[in-house]
């Protein structure tokens, strides 16, 4: 597990560096995939933000992270069953909720009050923020927030026992840390 960590921080440090890059996008992993299917070695549950690059910031190529976007990288029962699936029936083993700084649907949450679909998203983000106007605090909370919606799912669960690992983490869209 701590290997599937490293390798996704190494990818960061390639990102950071701006140096080589190691994602194998190429012809040959496109039709390796399609014919053997997919592994991917981690799930990343993350925000639609169109800044917030996981395969990039990882340095993953093709077939290498099974990506859930939604804003402000809340979990529903959609994200849950994604999640499954990827763990069930892919093997993934790690699971990551990637936050970021200046998230517009933290904002959103923590400092108005809008209207429409957004609120399903702004109000989950407000559960996990309480009362904090910090954003990247609030950004935080909202991380730890939608790990514990995972790690309390069923399916989640009995696969935790099977060496499943849920993590948070946040992208700081200036500096890519």
């Amino acid at each position: 597990m701590n290997s599937i960590i490293e390798r996704l921080m190494e990818g960061n440090e390639r990102f950071i560096s701006e140096g080589l890059r190691k994602g194998d996008i190429s012809a040959i992993i496109r039709k390796k995939t399609c014919m053997e299917g997919q592994k991917p070695y981690a799930v990343v549950i993350t925000c639609s933000d169109s800044r917030v690059i996981p395969e990039a910031i990882f340095d993953a190529g093709i077939g290498d992270l099974f990506v859930i976007r939604v804003a402000g990288n809340v979990i529903d029962n959609h994200q849950l069953g994604s999640i499954e699936y990827a763990a069930e029936h892919l093997g993934t083993k790690l699971i990551v909720v990637l936050g970021h700084t200046h998230c517009g649907a933290v904002d959103a949450a923590i400092h108005h009050d809008p209207e429409g679909y957004i609120k399903f998203i702004t109000d989950e983000i407000q559960k996990a923020a309480g009362e904090e106007t910090d954003p990247f605090e609030a950004g935080c909370l909202n991380v730890r927030y939608s790990m514990k919606k995972i790690e309390e799912s069923l399916v989640i669960r009995n696969e935790e026992e099977r060496g499943l690992r849920v993590v948070g983490a946040m992208y700081d869209i200036e500096t890519s840390l």
